[in-house]
This record gives C-alpha cells, sequence and structure tokens, in this order.
C-alpha cells in the first residue's frame, strides 16, 4: 500500500506537469482526492491494517495529500495568473480609438407642443393643476353644467367603468376639482389626457391631449380673456398673427366663443393648411357659467372668471403640418426624430 501511495505522487506530479487549463486541473483533482479518487479508496482500506500499520500508514498517507494539495494549489495558482495576463491582452482596450456613437432620443412633439403652450402660460402667471384620467360622472359632466340629457353623456361618446365613473372626455374636471379645493382668486391651467369613443382616422383618436386654463378673480371679464387670448397665440405663433372670436355654445361658459387665428403659414392669405380661409380655428373659449362657480361655493355675485381649452394635437398637426393624427401614436423614431 505503501508503493500506491507512492505512485499516487508520481502520477499526480506527471498528470499536474502536463495539465494546460484549470479544467484539466480540476478534474485530477477529483481523480486523485475526491469522494470517489484514488487517494480517497486506499484510505477507506486502512481498516484491514493492524493497529500498528494503521498508524504509520496514515501518516504516510496525509503526507501524500499534503503534498498532492499543494501541488494543485501552486497549478491553480499558475494557471490563474496565466489566464489573467492571456486576457490582458486578447482584452485590451485602446482608449485612442473613437468610441460608439449612441443615438441621443428626443422629446415627443406632442410633449413639446404642451411644454411650449404651458411656458407661455407660465409666463402669465398660470400655475399647472393635475387631475385623476378615471374621473367620476359629477366632475366630468354634472360639475360642468353638462346636464343628465347631454348628447356627450351617451355611450357612443364616452367610455364609461361604471354608472358613476368614467375616462374623462376632457380635462375640465380640474377646473371643478380646483374651485372645490381652492378660493380665489384662482389661475390654472391643466394638461393632460382624454378619452372619447372616436374611431381613429387621420383628424380623430379615442385619445388625445388637452390644455384647459381657469381665470376666476374679482372683476374679470371678457376683455380679459381676449386679452390673454391674444397674447397666448402670439408668443406660439408669432407677433404678426391676429385672432377672432366667434360666438359658439359651451354649457361650462357663457357667453361661450371659438377663437381663431389668423394662418401663420400664410399670413392670411389662404393656403392648405387654412384650407384658403385664412384663419384657423384653435380653442373654445368663454366666461365661466354660475352654475360651475356654485360648484365651489363661490361668490357670484363678486368673482367672475373665464375658461378656455385647446387640443394639443390639433395644435401641434397645424404648427407642424402634420396631416394625420396616428403618426403622434405609432412611435415611428423615424417621424419622432425629426423634431430634434
Amino acid at each position: 500500500m505503501q508503493n500506491q501511495l507512492m505512485n499516487i505522487l508520481q502520477e499526480a506530479k506527471e498528470q499536474l506537469l502536463k495539465a494546460s487549463s484549470i479544467t484539466e486541473t480540476e478534474e485530477i483533482r477529483v481523480k486523485l482526492l475526491g469522494k470517489k479518487g484514488r487517494l480517497t479508496e486506499i484510505l477507506r482500506s486502512m481498516g484491514s491494517l493492524k493497529p500498528e500499520e494503521r498508524k504509520d500508514f496514515g501518516k504516510a498517507a496525509n503526507s501524500v495529500r499534503t503534498e498532492i494539495e499543494g501541488l494543485l494549489e501552486n497549478k491553480f495558482k499558475s494557471l490563474k495568473e496565466l489566464q489573467k495576463t492571456e486576457r490582458f491582452i486578447t482584452e485590451k482596450i485602446d482608449v485612442t480609438e473613437p468610441g460608439t456613437k449612441f443615438s441621443l432620443g428626443v422629446k415627443h412633439p406632442i410633449t413639446i407642443t404642451i411644454d411650449e403652450i404651458s411656458r407661455v402660460f407660465m409666463s402669465m402667471g398660470f400655475s399647472i393643476a393635475e387631475g385623476p384620467e378615471v374621473e367620476t360622472v359629477f366632475n366630468n359632466f354634472d360639475a360642468l353644467n353638462a346636464g343628465p340629457n347631454h348628447p356627450s353623456r351617451d355611450f357612443t361618446d364616452t367610455f364609461y367603468i361604471s354608472e358613476g365613473i368614467l375616462l374623462r372626455t376632457q380635462t375640465s374636471p380640474v377646473q371643478a376639482r380646483t374651485l372645490v379645493a381652492k378660493d380665489p382668486p384662482i389661475k390654472i391651467i391643466s394638461p393632460g389626457r382624454c378619452f372619447r369613443c372616436d374611431t381613429a382616422d387621420a383628424t380623430h383618436s379615442p385619445m388625445f391631449h388637452q390644455v384647459e386654463g381657469l381665470n376666476v378673480d374679482e372683476g374679470i371679464t371678457m376683455a380679459d380673456l381676449k386679452g390673454t387670448l391674444d397674447s397666448f397665440a402670439k408668443q406660439l405663433f408669432g407677433s404678426k398673427v391676429k385672432t377672432k372670436f366667434r360666438p359658439h355654445f359651451f354649457p361650462f361658459t357663457e357667453p361661450s366663443a371659438e377663437m381663431d387665428v389668423s394662418c401663420f403659414k400664410c399670413g392670411g392669405k389662404g393656403c392648405r393648411v387654412c384650407k384658403g380661409s385664412g384663419w384657423i380655428e384653435i380653442l373654445g373659449c368663454g366666461m365661466v357659467h354660475p352654475n360651475v362657480l356654485k360648484v365651489g361655493n363661490i361668490d357670484t355675485e363678486k368673482y367672475t372668471g373665464f375658461a378656455f381649452g385647446m387640443g394639443v394635437e390639433r395644435i401641434a398637426m397645424l404648427k407642424y403640418e402634420v396631416d394625420d393624427i396616428r403618426l403622434f401614436y405609432e412611435n415611428d423614431m423615424r417621424f419622432i426624430a425629426q423634431f430634434k
């Protein structure tokens, strides 16, 4: 058995000398020292020896194991150093080479338009207010003076979640929430997403964006409304733009109007953008209806206000001459990258 130990030690030295990888070295370790390794099997057979022989053999076996473990440790260490050196050579980085070019993202045109509109009104002292996209029927309709028989409340126009809950059809519910939560003076805009039962085509989408505005204080008149929106149009479309107001009807304002701007592409001469009329409709507005102010328990004898609302996609389509609203939602980077 002593001879077997010497043979195992000699075999270990020869095999480790030839081993050229960590994997081969590990296989040698398992073959010699593993649970079913040759040295382990010899140690298990010690039970058949006499007590006085067992002591000497155990001492010799442990000495061989210790020497083999030392040889393995040195081999693993040298192979790892060699592997590290090879990696330094093969994975060397030339820091003088040009780096990889990364394409920077750009803001979506809808985001750009909302930011531009918000920046203009914030420069006039408006603050931004937000509200939930899942709204109550009361805030979306009743608080805005749209009675039970108003056509916009039909299932064909509105996404209802339950009898009293819906996806807001406009950002106007933020008006109602603000009137309840704050006392005058109130001067806010509320950009956000809205939802209506529209079939998607070049000019319609079931999901779209609006910017709503509200100004309530003592002595607010239609002149304040016209002056504010005229200034907004000139800052957004250019100082030469003219505005005109046409009578209209909205349940939450009285009187109500729609505002047109002179075509910022042709200067009012008539072109494809304005369909030859020289004017472009961009928003609806009016003086806040007393019934809406009463929702917030605001004294209608003391306070008046104006409100307005505009479709962000419409303004973006006009400003950037986009002829299909669906392009905004297809996430085609070739389209979005044009707004860099």
